[in-house]
Protein backbone atom coordinates (compact mmCIF):
# COMPACT_ATOMS: atom_id res chain seq x y z
CA UNK A 1 0.00 0.00 0.00
CA UNK A 2 2.95 2.08 0.98
CA UNK A 3 4.69 2.05 -2.56
CA UNK A 4 1.71 2.95 -4.07
CA UNK A 5 0.77 5.80 -2.56
CA UNK A 6 4.40 6.50 -3.39
CA UNK A 7 3.70 5.91 -6.84
CA UNK A 8 0.69 8.19 -7.44
CA UNK A 9 2.44 10.79 -5.19
CA UNK A 10 5.53 10.40 -8.32
CA UNK A 11 2.42 10.58 -10.50
CA UNK A 12 1.01 13.68 -8.96
CA UNK A 13 4.51 15.78 -9.22
CA UNK A 14 5.00 14.54 -12.95
CA UNK A 15 1.87 15.52 -13.65
CA UNK A 16 1.69 18.89 -11.92
CA UNK A 17 5.12 19.60 -13.37
CA UNK A 18 3.54 18.87 -17.16
CA UNK A 19 0.64 21.28 -16.17
CA UNK A 20 3.22 24.08 -14.83
CA UNK A 21 6.02 23.89 -18.09
CA UNK A 22 2.26 24.01 -20.47
CA UNK A 23 1.08 27.01 -18.71
CA UNK A 24 4.49 28.50 -18.56
CA UNK A 25 4.65 28.01 -22.70
CA UNK A 26 1.48 29.90 -22.72
CA UNK A 27 2.70 32.57 -20.96
CA UNK A 28 5.66 33.06 -23.15
CA UNK A 29 4.20 32.50 -26.64
CA UNK A 30 1.46 35.31 -25.59
CA UNK A 31 4.38 37.50 -24.12
CA UNK A 32 6.13 36.73 -28.02
CA UNK A 33 2.76 37.33 -30.01
CA UNK A 34 2.38 40.85 -28.18
CA UNK A 35 6.08 41.38 -29.07
CA UNK A 36 5.52 40.73 -32.55
CA UNK A 37 2.10 42.49 -33.51
CA UNK A 38 3.66 45.48 -32.07
CA UNK A 39 6.82 45.02 -33.74
CA UNK A 40 5.48 45.08 -36.61
CA UNK A 41 2.94 47.86 -35.89
CA UNK A 42 5.83 50.62 -35.72
CA UNK A 43 7.56 48.83 -38.66
CA UNK A 44 9.32 51.95 -40.21
CA UNK A 45 11.02 50.33 -42.81
CA UNK A 46 8.06 51.36 -45.22
CA UNK A 47 9.36 55.14 -44.84
CA UNK A 48 12.03 54.77 -47.21
CA UNK A 49 10.14 53.94 -49.80
CA UNK A 50 7.70 56.61 -49.26
CA UNK A 51 7.09 58.45 -52.84
CA UNK A 52 8.67 61.95 -53.81
CA UNK A 53 6.61 64.48 -55.51
CA UNK A 54 8.94 64.51 -59.32
CA UNK A 55 10.75 61.14 -58.52
CA UNK A 56 10.00 57.41 -59.54
CA UNK A 57 9.91 54.98 -56.96
CA UNK A 58 13.03 52.77 -56.01
CA UNK A 59 13.34 49.66 -58.43
CA UNK A 60 13.58 47.40 -55.49
CA UNK A 61 10.32 48.41 -54.64
CA UNK A 62 9.01 45.51 -52.42
CA UNK A 63 5.55 47.10 -51.52
CA UNK A 64 2.98 45.34 -53.58
CA UNK A 65 1.60 46.88 -56.26
CA UNK A 66 -1.75 47.31 -54.48
CA UNK A 67 -0.43 50.18 -52.84
CA UNK A 68 -2.19 53.56 -54.58
CA UNK A 69 -1.58 56.44 -51.87
CA UNK A 70 0.47 57.60 -48.54
CA UNK A 71 -0.85 58.89 -46.03
CA UNK A 72 0.53 61.22 -43.36
CA UNK A 73 -1.10 63.00 -40.43
CA UNK A 74 1.48 65.71 -39.10
CA UNK A 75 2.83 65.22 -35.27
CA UNK A 76 1.76 62.01 -35.29
CA UNK A 77 2.79 58.50 -36.44
CA UNK A 78 0.30 58.14 -38.93
CA UNK A 79 2.76 58.14 -41.94
CA UNK A 80 1.82 54.78 -44.10
CA UNK A 81 1.20 53.86 -47.30
CA UNK A 82 -2.47 53.36 -48.22
CA UNK A 83 -3.40 50.02 -49.65
CA UNK A 84 -6.22 48.83 -51.69
CA UNK A 85 -7.46 45.46 -52.02
CA UNK A 86 -10.25 43.94 -54.39
CA UNK A 87 -12.30 43.69 -51.14
CA UNK A 88 -12.31 45.35 -47.53
CA UNK A 89 -11.45 42.03 -45.94
CA UNK A 90 -7.72 41.40 -48.43
CA UNK A 91 -5.67 44.21 -46.19
CA UNK A 92 -6.94 43.12 -42.49
CA UNK A 93 -3.74 40.84 -41.81
CA UNK A 94 -1.77 41.19 -44.62
CA UNK A 95 0.77 44.36 -44.65
CA UNK A 96 2.19 46.64 -47.38
CA UNK A 97 4.67 43.77 -48.88
CA UNK A 98 2.17 41.00 -49.24
CA UNK A 99 3.10 38.89 -45.87
CA UNK A 100 0.51 37.92 -43.34
CA UNK A 101 0.63 40.51 -40.59
CA UNK A 102 -1.84 40.55 -37.25
CA UNK A 103 -1.29 44.76 -37.29
CA UNK A 104 -2.22 44.59 -41.34
CA UNK A 105 -2.44 47.61 -43.44
CA UNK A 106 -4.36 51.08 -43.72
CA UNK A 107 -6.17 50.92 -46.87
CA UNK A 108 -8.94 52.59 -48.73
CA UNK A 109 -12.21 51.06 -49.35
CA UNK A 110 -12.52 48.78 -52.10
CA UNK A 111 -15.83 50.86 -53.42
CA UNK A 112 -13.67 53.61 -53.57
CA UNK A 113 -11.79 55.15 -56.67
CA UNK A 114 -8.05 54.63 -56.28
CA UNK A 115 -7.12 58.62 -57.39
CA UNK A 116 -9.51 60.23 -54.52
CA UNK A 117 -11.66 62.16 -56.68
CA UNK A 118 -15.04 60.33 -54.89
CA UNK A 119 -16.83 63.03 -52.85
CA UNK A 120 -15.87 60.56 -49.52
CA UNK A 121 -13.53 58.42 -49.59
CA UNK A 122 -13.05 55.83 -46.53
CA UNK A 123 -9.29 54.23 -45.25
CA UNK A 124 -9.51 51.51 -42.33
CA UNK A 125 -6.69 51.03 -40.11
CA UNK A 126 -6.20 48.93 -36.89
CA UNK A 127 -6.43 50.54 -33.79
CA UNK A 128 -2.37 49.19 -32.49
CA UNK A 129 -1.25 50.47 -28.71
CA UNK A 130 1.06 53.68 -28.54
CA UNK A 131 -0.44 55.21 -31.24
CA UNK A 132 0.69 52.93 -33.84
CA UNK A 133 -1.64 52.55 -37.20
CA UNK A 134 -4.52 53.87 -36.68
CA UNK A 135 -4.52 54.04 -32.76
CA UNK A 136 -3.09 57.92 -32.59
CA UNK A 137 -6.78 58.54 -33.73
CA UNK A 138 -7.46 58.75 -30.13
CA UNK A 139 -6.57 62.19 -29.65
CA UNK A 140 -8.71 63.57 -32.24
CA UNK A 141 -11.48 62.96 -29.39
CA UNK A 142 -10.25 66.13 -27.79
CA UNK A 143 -11.39 69.39 -29.33
CA UNK A 144 -8.34 71.37 -28.27
CA UNK A 145 -6.21 68.69 -30.04
CA UNK A 146 -8.03 68.83 -32.92
CA UNK A 147 -7.84 72.22 -33.17
CA UNK A 148 -3.79 72.22 -33.07
CA UNK A 149 -3.20 69.29 -35.28
CA UNK A 150 -5.37 69.55 -38.42
CA UNK A 151 -3.01 68.90 -40.79
CA UNK A 152 -1.88 66.06 -42.94
CA UNK A 153 -0.37 64.99 -46.53
CA UNK A 154 -1.74 62.51 -48.96
CA UNK A 155 0.36 61.61 -52.09
CA UNK A 156 -1.61 59.67 -54.70
CA UNK A 157 -0.20 56.92 -57.14
CA UNK A 158 3.05 55.20 -56.61
CA UNK A 159 4.74 57.66 -58.51
CA UNK A 160 3.25 60.51 -56.65
CA UNK A 161 1.27 61.50 -59.31
CA UNK A 162 -0.79 63.95 -57.16
CA UNK A 163 -0.19 65.57 -53.76
CA UNK A 164 -3.39 66.95 -51.38
CA UNK A 165 -2.91 68.52 -48.43
CA UNK A 166 -5.59 67.62 -45.84
CA UNK A 167 -7.13 69.58 -43.08
CA UNK A 168 -8.58 67.44 -40.52
CA UNK A 169 -12.28 69.28 -38.97
CA UNK A 170 -14.01 66.64 -36.98
CA UNK A 171 -14.01 63.33 -35.02
CA UNK A 172 -16.97 61.31 -33.75
CA UNK A 173 -17.42 57.58 -32.54
CA UNK A 174 -20.09 55.64 -34.28
CA UNK A 175 -21.48 51.99 -34.00
CA UNK A 176 -20.26 49.67 -37.04
CA UNK A 177 -23.82 48.93 -38.03
CA UNK A 178 -25.02 52.30 -38.82
CA UNK A 179 -24.05 52.56 -42.92
CA UNK A 180 -24.54 56.55 -43.02
CA UNK A 181 -20.92 57.14 -42.16
CA UNK A 182 -19.51 54.07 -43.47
CA UNK A 183 -21.01 54.00 -46.88
CA UNK A 184 -18.89 56.40 -49.62
CA UNK A 185 -22.58 56.91 -51.27
CA UNK A 186 -23.75 58.52 -47.46
CA UNK A 187 -22.04 61.45 -47.25
CA UNK A 188 -24.84 63.53 -47.87
CA UNK A 189 -25.97 61.88 -44.68
CA UNK A 190 -23.10 62.09 -42.78
CA UNK A 191 -22.97 65.66 -42.73
CA UNK A 192 -26.14 65.75 -41.40
CA UNK A 193 -24.80 63.44 -38.69
CA UNK A 194 -21.55 65.35 -37.63
CA UNK A 195 -23.17 68.46 -36.05
CA UNK A 196 -25.03 65.80 -33.91
CA UNK A 197 -22.80 63.04 -33.10
CA UNK A 198 -19.44 64.79 -33.36
CA UNK A 199 -17.02 64.59 -29.96
CA UNK A 200 -14.77 67.28 -31.53
CA UNK A 201 -15.42 69.93 -34.42
CA UNK A 202 -12.94 72.61 -36.10
CA UNK A 203 -15.31 75.14 -37.94
CA UNK A 204 -12.24 77.02 -38.63
CA UNK A 205 -10.81 74.50 -41.32
CA UNK A 206 -11.88 75.86 -45.00
CA UNK A 207 -14.23 73.74 -46.62
CA UNK A 208 -13.42 71.29 -49.90
CA UNK A 209 -15.74 69.25 -52.12
CA UNK A 210 -13.71 65.77 -51.26
CA UNK A 211 -13.97 64.39 -48.22
CA UNK A 212 -11.63 61.73 -46.57
CA UNK A 213 -12.57 59.47 -43.16
CA UNK A 214 -10.06 57.74 -41.32
CA UNK A 215 -11.54 54.45 -39.38
CA UNK A 216 -10.52 52.39 -36.22
CA UNK A 217 -11.80 50.47 -33.48
CA UNK A 218 -12.44 51.69 -30.36
CA UNK A 219 -11.71 48.94 -28.30
CA UNK A 220 -10.35 45.23 -29.37
CA UNK A 221 -14.16 43.95 -29.49
CA UNK A 222 -16.45 46.24 -30.27
CA UNK A 223 -18.64 47.36 -32.92
CA UNK A 224 -18.22 51.26 -32.24
CA UNK A 225 -15.53 52.84 -34.36
CA UNK A 226 -13.79 56.16 -34.28
CA UNK A 227 -13.91 58.62 -37.31
CA UNK A 228 -11.60 61.37 -38.51
CA UNK A 229 -12.60 63.95 -40.70
CA UNK A 230 -10.56 65.48 -43.13
CA UNK A 231 -11.05 67.87 -45.87
CA UNK A 232 -8.74 66.98 -48.94
CA UNK A 233 -7.52 69.95 -51.05
CA UNK A 234 -6.48 70.10 -54.59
Amino acid sequence: MRRFWIRMNIIYEKLMFFIFLIALLIVIYGLYDAWYVYNKANDDSYLRYKPIPGESIPEDMPITDDMVAWITIDDTNIDYPVMQGENNMEYLNINPYGEYSLSGSIFLDSRNNADFNDEYSILYGHHMEHGAMFGALDEFLDKGYLENHSTGTLIVGRNSSKVYDLGIFACMKINVFDKKALDPESWGMVKELIPKEASAVNTSITKSSHILVLSTCVEPVSTNRLLVFCYIYE
